[in-house]
């Protein structure tokens, strides 16, 4: 019987910590009601608000995970899991600019605060990164697509009108010979009908170059357009490229005792926050320890001077 007493009378800590609980068992649903109770009875604490703001991100509900995240920053703008959260349910909503803004602010937070969430912000930070890169590439894509079916609807008119401009000339000079025929003698017909068979010429010669024209124009242009979607095809940034802490592009790369390398801030942040060891290897690891790999760096600026689009990656 017990275990069956009402929440009525619980206090808003308690039914938090019952929340907990419930969120431990993954009954999400049971465990969001415990913090909405707990909301009622306490509104000022924007603690409760995240942790419903988590339950419904595991229901995946986003546009509510979204407003509790909201309403607890409104409590406590510092909060770094109301920042977080936020960043992962406008993620889910393909808000790629504000979810970002949310998800760099809660690693700001984090660090300022001396806060230890391990990788899953930053990862969040560069996986919003990467869907809004790839969601303005595919814009682009879709842009040039436009552009390049209206390039060549350009080219098809404007063979158009001079084929019907060429017809209209050639119409008109056999309507002139026509009436010349008329007024000429049998020696004179003889010299037209070779005048009329040089001008066929040239009217056949003339519309065959209009024809060739237009159909290089278009191969010339479609091939254009197929190299750049060729190279677009290939823009992505190589892991190896990237640091294991942040998952940016090295800017500053160091290479440790293990042969790992990373961001010299991120390695040193986390030899200073989280403890003296190499993240990967485990392997004891100190900040005199760390040398910078001058020859990634190279590698790091060769590919960015070939491949400015990766600067906004």
């Amino acid at each position: 019987m017990s275990k069956m007493y009402s929440t009525a009378n619980l206090t808003d800590k308690e039914l938090k910590e019952q929340g907990n609980r419930l969120f431990g068992l993954h009954k999400y649903e049971d465990a969001a009601n415990c913090y909405s109770k707990a909301i009622i009875k306490n509104p000022t604490q924007a603690q409760y608000f995240t942790n419903r703001a988590l339950c419904h991100l595991k229901l995946k509900r986003w546009d509510s995970s979204c407003q509790d995240c909201r309403r607890a920053l409104d409590i406590d703008p510092c909060l770094v899991k109301g920042h977080f959260f936020l960043g992962l349910a406008l993620l889910e909503l393909e808000s790629f600019d504000e979810a970002i803004k949310h998800l760099q602010r809660a690693v700001d937070l984090a660090k300022e605060q001396k806060l230890n969430y391990g990788d899953d912000m930053t990862s969040a930070l560069r996986q919003a990164r990467k869907k809004r890169f790839q969601l303005r590439e595919e814009q682009r894509l879709a842009q040039d697509i436009e552009l390049q079916t209206y390039l060549n609807q350009l080219i098809l008119e404007d063979a158009e009108r001079k084929l019907t401009a060429l017809n209209e000339q050639n119409k008109s000079n056999i309507e002139i010979r026509s009436s010349a025929d008329h007024e000429e003698s049998t020696e004179s017909n003889k010299v037209c009908d070779s005048d009329s068979l040089s001008a066929a010429q040239a009217f056949s010669a003339a519309r065959e170059e209009i024809e060739n024209k237009k159909e290089t124009s278009i191969v010339r242009l479609n091939d254009l357009f197929a190299k750049v979607d060729e190279r677009r095809r290939k823009r992505d940034v190589p892991d190896y490229l990237c640091g294991k802490i942040s998952f940016e592009i090295l800017q500053e790369p160091v290479i440790t005792p293990s042969g790992i390398t990373y961001e010299r801030k991120d390695i040193e942040e986390h030899l200073q926050r989280v403890g003296h060891f190499d993240p990967v290897t485990r392997v004891r690891l100190t900040q005199d320890q760390l040398i910078p790999n001058l020859a990634m760096k190279e590698v790091v600026d060769a590919f960015l001077l070939e491949n400015e689009w990766a600067l906004d990656y």
